[in-house]
């Protein structure tokens, strides 16, 4: 299992004495996730790689992480330096505003970073502030909003799809309606809510993968169990792939965000304890080829 080759799909960077990110830079704020004083330094490509030194890592994808949002191509512009310098990140997922008039524009921008695979606009709408990202519910069935994920289509580049799973439906009817974009469901689901919420989590989770076009990246439970153990994700990741099926998800990090809930090898030995009876092919397909199938690494 040491050997087991791992394409970590879901990380995140953050200079904070050259970059801009308001959540980071601005001071920490109440969070789905809770106080992340602990995480609120700069974080870089030679952090990352000593906290995941332990475990075979051959490639890892960029995920957005709230930079500044009147340069979001700035992002995508950074990390592409840091990958041709140090060969990390392979894949870049970066930002944009599906609903702003000039979203073509900035797409072509992206994408004239070798990297750069496609855009996560964060759907999570709560009743609590706090865990809301988007404060616009429903927004997936706009005209402006769906022009934009149309731009998608037309680029061939992927949508990181994070909301809660009460929104499910809602982007059930897009995956559908956009058969041809690759939609990557972010952190299971992202179930913050606690162990009441199971059950409806788990009817979305099957509600959601009724679309063939939508994976699943098998990550980030720490932020709803910040002290979690193996036992207690498992269910979890059980029902990801029951839903799913093994060809549809992948296991990802969510470093480092989800070290306040424990070390990279905590995450990745306890999705590999959890798999210890899958096939080599089978545990292949969950750390590695999906994930390089779905980013085109």
């Amino acid at each position: 299992m040491k050997d087991l080759p791992i394409i970590d799909p879901h990380f995140h960077l953050w200079d904070l004495d050259n970059n801009y990110y308001p959540w980071l830079s601005d001071g920490v704020k109440p969070s789905a996730f809770g106080d992340y004083t602990a995480i609120n330094k700069t974080y870089l490509i030679d952090d990352f790689l000593a906290d995941a030194k332990n475990q075979n890592l051959v490639k890892a994808v960029h995920l957005d992480v709230g930079y500044d949002p009147k340069d979001p191509a700035g992002e995508t512009r950074w990390l592409q330096g840091v990958a041709d310098r140090h060969g990390f990140p392979h894949g870049i997922v970066g930002y944009a505003d599906l609903r702003k008039p000039d979203v073509a524009d900035l797409l072509d921008e992206h994408m004239s970073y070798a990297n750069f695979r496609g855009i996560r606009q964060s759907m999570n709408y709560h009743q609590d502030p706090a865990k809301t990202y988007l404060t616009e519910p429903g927004i997936s069935r706009t005209p402006e909003w769906r022009r934009g994920f149309e731009e998608l289509a037309r680029r061939d580049l992927s949508f990181d799809l994070q909301l809660y799973y009460w929104q499910m439906e809602e982007f059930l009817d897009l995956a559908r309606d956009f058969p041809d974009v690759q939609i990557i469901l972010n952190h299971t689901g992202m179930q913050v809510d606690g162990p009441s919420h199971f059950e409806g989590w788990r009817s979305g989770m099957r509600m959601l993968a009724q679309a063939p076009n939508v994976a699943c990246k098998i990550s980030g439970l720490g932020m709803g169990d910040w002290t979690w153990t193996v036992e207690s994700i498992r269910p979890y990741v059980d029902e990801a792939i029951a839903a799913f099926g093994i060809e549809r998800c992948m296991f990802a990090s969510n470093f480092p965000v989800d070290k306040l809930f424990g070390s990279y090898d905590k995450i990745m030995d306890g999705f590999k304890s959890i798999t210890a009876s899958y096939s080599p092919n089978e545990r292949l397909a969950l750390f590695h080829d999906n994930a390089a199938r779905f980013y085109r690494l």
